[in-house]
């Protein structure tokens, strides 16, 4: 059983500045820095990381090549990352001295996915295997879709949110992960709470992920609810605490474990990372998680 992570790849902008810029306001930056980031790559570097076979699939601009370089370094399959003629990908991320951020994302190579190149990659896929992906990418809808029918779990991190995903069918998802924002954006309500009854509703058959920062998670399944105290650490960057708990998650559930102990084990890794500066840069290996 593999994990294959159709998703972004990103060159991430980093501006420390003292509060999220306002409309009309010009800020000082206090530093700058450039990483390796994209909701997709820092979920294949978690599952990785966290012991899984890991293949990712996506679309790399010319600048893009230390993205492949990175994966592969970190043990995951990069045979299905194609080189395009679109501009890199790339975040623009603010991020404040209490670890609050503000991010833009650039699509640029991540949009030039077609519908030839998601069958191409599929085509490894057995009945069984993981799909992880993000709505970063291109014919989101068509890819969960081709999942489907080849039988693969899927597991969707619903982020960002935008029009089309909140209209689109997504009862063939398995699992779907949202944090408090993307829930209410995805049903329309204002509440967390409310938002996440709503979802339950209209996805009864999908495994929900909620993830409340330091508030910890909830997680319904099979008209089961699980709740994950989040561990106390002192923030430093919140940038791939989703993405570090996704992967660390679907990683869990491949190797069999129960989902209560999935999510402690995912709860455990994002509190490393975030603990830690960049975005996949910040994400632990297994070995540290089962020692904390």
């Amino acid at each position: 059983m593999k994990i294959i992570n159709f998703g972004s790849l990103n060159l991430d902008e980093i501006y420390k500045v003292e509060h999220i810029c306002a409309s009309g306001e010009t800020l000082r930056v206090l530093e700058f820095q450039r990483s390796i980031g994209g909701k997709g790559l820092n979920q294949s570097i978690a599952a990785a990381r966290a012991g899984a076979s890991v293949l990712h699939a996506g679309k790399i601009g010319k600048e893009g090549v230390c993205l492949q370089s990175f994966l592969a370094e970190n043990g995951v399959d990069v045979s299905m990352i194609q080189l395009c003629d679109e501009p890199q990908g790339r975040a623009i991320i603010q991020l404040t001295p209490q670890a609050d951020n503000c991010i833009f994302v650039y699509g640029g190579s991540n949009r030039a996915v077609d519908i030839l190149f998601i069958d191409e990659c599929l085509s490894h896929a057995q009945p069984g295997d993981w799909l992880m992906t993000q709505n970063e990418i291109s014919n989101l809808p068509y890819l969960l879709n081709a999942a489907a029918r080849r039988k693969m779990h899927i597991f969707l991190n619903a982020s960002p949110v935008d029009a089309e995903l909140a209209r689109m069918n997504l009862s063939c998802v398995d699992w779907i992960t949202v944090n408090e924002t993307e829930c209410c954006q995805l049903t329309g309500c204002t509440d967390t709470m409310t938002a996440y009854e709503a979802l339950r509703a209209r996805l009864p058959h999908t495994g929900i992920l909620l993830t409340l920062g330091a508030d910890g998670s909830i997680c319904w399944k099979d008209g089961h609810e699980y709740r994950q105290d989040a561990f106390p650490v002192a923030a430093v960057d919140t940038t791939a605490a989703g993405d570090t708990f996704a992967g660390y998650f679907v990683s869990c559930l491949t190797e069999g474990s129960s989902i209560q102990d999935a999510l402690r084990t995912a709860s455990k890794a994002a509190a490393i990372a975030v603990s830690n500066p960049g975005a996949a840069p910040s994400i632990p290996w297994r070995n540290t998680v089962d020692l904390t």
